[in-house]
């Protein structure tokens, strides 16, 4: 899944639009009161944390508190996990990841989730560029010489005790990449001499084929786009392929454990049926809560979060009426009570509307619109200490820290 602004592009059916056939679908979802955005009033606090950053898509903090960021990249092979402490300051923790530029429009794709455990930090790595654009418009086929082995995948990292805190930066280079291959892993020793190891717990297949009518060849890329994890066991959302992988942490062995099926498009234009888009996977007791995005031509108030019982499989949804959905984060309020962070790519995507984030402190009651004016928020975390949440805006490359009321 690949996101953008204004320019459709979405695994899900891209799509490249004219000024023309756009206010035109504009005009009809108005029409037919699918664009109906919530109050535009802010309660919180925006600053920018850290600029600069390739990419960043996710979010997350390591147990020694410090915030953890994926980035894309900004081409071939420079993928980056970096190190931001809560004053900004940036380090490199893994640099030369897997990434590239992935069709139709060249958008950077590389790292896409990550998840710690102890010392061992799993990046999953996103489609890059293991397609390239078919013969026939729409369409994509495997790309004969991709940037690397290990597009769809998740890395895991282990970490030497102090490496955290004191390194300055690991690389990983085309050798090392061809450790992985050869050996399964390979070891990295960072200019302080803090040690780093990276095996490949899982490497998907790139694409499955779906043929078209007007095309045969068309594959249909993998694109895993976030991971959480419960026991021995890692959850890995791909949002291209419409479903969530489980893995074995020891075995590296996985499973299709499940799909989110298409839904009915409800505006009188683009196919009869969407892509569902699921993008962001979290962990809720005994349950994961997954955001689904939908796909072109993105109904406003048809993306929502499902929630999926790990002990019998029911799926159903959680929070609806939302759109462009692209992360939820539960929490917990002063009193103690469940809350809900929802953020939203865009309030209105076609519109090419500001993201935005939203809290709920009861399900089925009245959503609070933190923040209106998110620019492509992707990914969101909660400092367990200040209470502040930090928002990845992927397009303008920063970390936004948002205080709350």
């Amino acid at each position: 899944m690949l996101l953008f602004m204004p320019q459709i592009t979405l695994q899900q059916g891209k799509i490249a639009m004219n000024k023309r056939s756009l206010f035109l679908i504009i005009f009809v979802a108005l029409a037919l009161g699918l664009i109906s955005p919530y109050a535009s009033a802010q309660t919180a606090t925006p600053t920018v944390l850290a600029s600069g950053l390739k990419a960043p898509s996710k979010i997350i903090v390591s147990p020694k508190g410090n915030l953890l960021v994926a980035e894309q990249g900004n081409g071939a092979n420079t993928g980056r996990v970096s190190i931001l402490d809560l004053s900004g300051n940036r380090r490199t923790l893994l640099d030369g990841l897997p990434s590239g530029f992935s069709p139709p429009n060249g958008e950077p794709s590389g790292p896409s989730g990550l998840e710690m455990r102890g010392r061992t930090l799993y990046v999953v790595i996103g489609l890059g560029d293991a397609t390239v654009g078919g013969p026939v418009p729409g369409t994509e086929i495997p790309n004969p010489s991709p940037s690397s082995s290990f597009f769809s995948s998740v890395l895991s990292v282990r970490l030497s005790p102090k490496a955290e805190e004191s390194t300055q930066g690991f690389t990983m280079t085309a050798a090392d990449q061809l450790a992985l291959q050869t050996r399964g892993f390979a070891k990295l020793t960072d200019a302080a001499g803090n040690e780093l190891t990276v095996e490949v717990l899982v490497n998907f297949p790139d694409f499955t084929f779906e043929a078209r009518p007007n095309f045969a060849g068309n594959v249909r890329p993998s694109n895993p786009f976030g991971i959480t994890s419960r026991g021995n066991s890692l959850y890995v959302v791909d949002a291209s392929q419409n479903q969530i992988y489980e893995i074995d942490v020891d075995s590296g062995n996985y499973r299709v454990a499940f799909r989110i099926p298409l839904r009915q498009n409800p505006l009188p234009i683009g196919a009869p049926f969407i892509d569902p888009v699921p993008d962001s996977i979290r962990l809720f007791g005994k349950s994961l809560l997954v955001t689904v995005l939908t796909g072109f031509p993105f109904p406003a108030g048809t993306a929502e979060v499902r929630k999926i019982r790990l002990t019998n499989g029911a799926n159903e949804p959680f929070i609806s009426g939302l759109s462009s959905a692209i992360d939820v984060l539960p929490a917990k309020n002063a009193s103690g009570q469940d809350i809900f962070f929802t953020l939203e790519f865009s309030s209105a995507q076609l519109a090419g509307a500001p993201g935005r984030l939203t809290q709920f402190d009861q399900l089925g009651g009245n959503p609070v619109v933190l923040l209106s004016n998110l620019t492509s928020p992707t990914s969101m975390v909660k400092d367990p200490v200040s209470g502040d949440l930090f928002v990845t805006e992927i397009f303008s490359g920063t970390i936004t820290r948002v205080k709350l009321p």
